[in-house]
């Protein structure tokens, strides 16, 4: 058998090379942080879609209901509506929880003809990152981004805000 050419053999080396970086890049996105209403470490987002915010903040699993969990970003900033000086100080997470009673369709994008990303269960605390006008939803057009794990989008419609209301994207 003839020796390979030395195109494939590149060719081969800079798609493993490729995936190896992509991996790292998973891992090392997978940073330590704390929530701000505790000292414990917390993993963050790791998927960020395209043409959405980066993956900022932290994530850690928290019961919300007997046998069940959800994840938590953090900041090392609570969340509020704005800095007071008038700067901005970088991401703040509001939390909302799910109302929809079968469930809360999360979606790759602000309307409801986008893939969804994963089901939500009602009474789900989830952490806000911004909100920005989408597909109107019973009489609303506001969709929340979403930071629980992996980036996606929720109607506003269906989660009602916990504390301030969100800041706009």
């Amino acid at each position: 058998m003839p020796p390979l050419p030395l195109r494939f053999l590149l060719t081969r080396l800079a798609v493993v090379t490729a995936a190896g970086a992509l991996l790292t890049a998973a891992a090392v996105t997978r940073a330590v942080g704390t929530d701000g209403a505790g000292d414990t470490p917390a993993p963050s987002p790791t998927a960020t879609p395209a043409n959405t915010a980066p993956a900022a903040g932290t994530s850690t699993p928290s019961p919300t209901t007997p046998g069940g969990t959800t994840t938590r970003p953090s900041t090392t900033q609570p969340p509020s509506d704005g800095p007071a000086d008038g700067s901005d100080n970088g991401p703040r997470f509001y939390r909302g929880v799910v109302t929809a009673r079968g469930g809360l369709a999360l979606r790759a994008r602000p309307d409801r003809g986008s893939p969804v990303v994963r089901v939500a269960r009602k009474g789900e605390v989830v952490w806000i990152h911004c909100k920005t006008p989408g597909q109107d939803v019973n009489g609303n057009p506001l969709w929340y981004l979403l930071a629980d794990g992996a980036w996606s989008w929720g109607t506003a419609r269906y989660i009602d805000n916990i504390g301030p209301a969100p800041r706009w994207c």
